[in-house]
């Protein structure tokens, strides 16, 4: 069931079922991408340009998806029933898309309840565009050489400091807590 509903996700790349389906198939589906993502450039480059040693890899990496997703699927276009290569679309289009992204490839969207027997119904579809350039975002020499525990303040923080009031000072620093008193209980 699993790979029926991972082999419609690649191919229609958003398909509505049930939210623990769903939670299920989320699992499923970024295991067959981030397996072709590790390949890094050689799971999208033309085998005429890759090393007999790298077509060798790809060639491996494919067998392990293939074990799990299906070859082929079909997709209505127009009218028309046109047969995709499933496994050629995750090495090509999808490794590609995702090269950037370390993870969470998906995304589960609530619909509501199904009329029939009130089971939650999701949307689950591939994470496009602007969010995953959000997430990888590039660095810059201002933050370089930052890291989580630097002390250090930017020149606009520092004047600003400068600039504050000592009213606005006073207010800003924490205040003590007086400590808390406790009974006493005589025997």
């Amino acid at each position: 069931m699993f790979r029926a509903l991972t082999a419609n996700l690649v191919l229609h790349e958003r398909i509505e079922t049930t939210e623990a389906k769903a939670k299920e198939l989320r699992r499923c589906a970024e295991r067959v991408i981030t397996r072709a993502r590790r390949l890094g450039a050689i799971a999208y480059t033309p085998a005429d340009k890759l090393k007999p040693a790298e077509q060798a890899r790809r060639l491996a990496a494919k067998r392990q998806v293939g074990k799990f997703l299906q070859r082929f699927g079909a997709k209505s276009v127009d009218g028309e029933a046109t047969e995709v290569d499933l496994i050629e679309k995750v090495f090509v289009d999808l490794a590609q898309r995702y090269r950037g992204r370390a993870g969470g490839y998906t995304r589960i969207i609530k619909l509501g309840s199904r009329r029939g027997d009130n089971a939650p119904m999701t949307r689950v579809e591939f994470v496009e565009g602007e969010e995953i350039a959000a997430v990888a975002p590039k660095k810059d020499a201002a933050s370089k050489g930052k890291g989580k525990g630097s002390a250090k303040e930017t020149p606009a923080k520092a004047s600003a400091k400068a600039e504050a009031s000592p009213k606005e000072a006073d207010a800003a620093k924490p205040k003590k807590r007086a400590p808390k008193k406790t009974e006493e209980k005589s025997t």
